[in-house]
């Protein structure tokens, strides 16, 4: 079995749900304390193992690229100001793993965006990690989000997505997936079909897709076998229900945290709850928060 070392990042979307924040600034590039949201996406993956990250962008998106290159004019005004700390970690951003873009020339759904990556994966199995979306596992799970599917691809040999339980009235937001468990408690389930935003009462159950996915090269010819759908968008969803009428399919329920970016609210839970997990921010934080009665 090949070793998951390849990846692709979708980050090619406008945000609209965040405008007009999202009219200059893409919404990978928000910044979650002193970091944009597409570098923690990025260290899950290098944590993960991955070694080879394509990016998809879209117009507009060139900061991408800046974050992730050298900048020396930068560089050396740290260094003439006695800032060599800061200076090792912004060398540092680019450099855990080797980082290739394309660009979207035309918004056609998240299934076309990972067909471009055909040609730079090959036959190789990869990872998604959507640009947006930022995992947080539980305090007692010390593996990245992405490391515990990596895991259950190596197990079962097939590709497999990460789902998470959501309340029932959230269903219609998200692609949710039908299945049974591989055997009695697991948290592994033999995938059946998904289902893209179905209503509350047509939904087969809780489990919505979470934002990571293990593939095998399958994908893209389902992909391309995949007809339009509204708005002329390729749906993934609808690939991977070709990919599961073939191959075996597997959706691993784990307990980590999504933080869909793209939402106003969840944006703002995910700033607070990273402020209040670090050393250098959190009691200024809660102190904040109690003495304005907002908690």
């Amino acid at each position: 079995m090949h070793q998951v070392k390849k990846a692709i990042i979708p980050a090619a979307g406008f945000g609209t749900r965040l405008l007009p924040a999202t009219k200059s600034m893409p919404k990978e590039m928000l910044p979650i304390i002193d970091k944009p949201v597409l570098q923690y996406v990025i260290e899950e993956a290098v944590e993960s193992g991955i070694e080879d990250i394509l990016i998809i962008t879209g117009r507009g998106k060139q900061s991408i690229e800046n974050h992730f290159d050298y900048s020396p004019d930068l560089e050396v005004f740290l260094r003439e100001n006695g800032k060599e700390d800061l200076v090792d970690s912004v060398q540092s951003i680019g450099d855990k793993c080797r980082i290739f873009y394309i660009r979207q020339k035309v918004q056609r759904g998240l299934g076309d965006a990972i067909r471009l990556g055909a040609d730079h994966i090959g036959h190789e199995p990869f990872a998604v990690l959507l640009g947006d979306t930022i995992i947080a596992p539980p305090s007692d799970e010390t593996r990245p989000g992405l490391r515990q599917l990596v895991e259950a691809y190596q197990t079962t040999g097939s590709s497999v997505v990460a789902v998470h339980h959501v309340p029932r009235e959230w269903v219609v937001r998200y692609g949710v997936v039908d299945g049974a468990p591989v055997s009695e408690g697991s948290n592994l389930y033999r995938l059946d079909r998904l289902v893209e935003k179905p209503a509350v009462d047509e939904a087969p159950t809780d489990l919505a897709i979470a934002g990571r996915y293990i593939f095998e090269s399958d994908i893209f010819q389902c992909i391309d076998q995949t007809r339009e759908g509204v708005g002329g968008e390729i749906q993934l969803t609808d690939a991977m229900n070709l990919l599961a009428q073939r191959k075996p399919m597997y959706a691993l329920a784990w307990r980590a945290r999504r933080y869909d970016i793209g939402n106003r609210i969840e944006y703002a839970k995910c700033f607070i709850d990273f402020a209040m997990k670090r050393h250098d921010t959190r009691d200024a934080i809660r102190e904040h928060l109690s003495r304005e009665k907002l908690v």
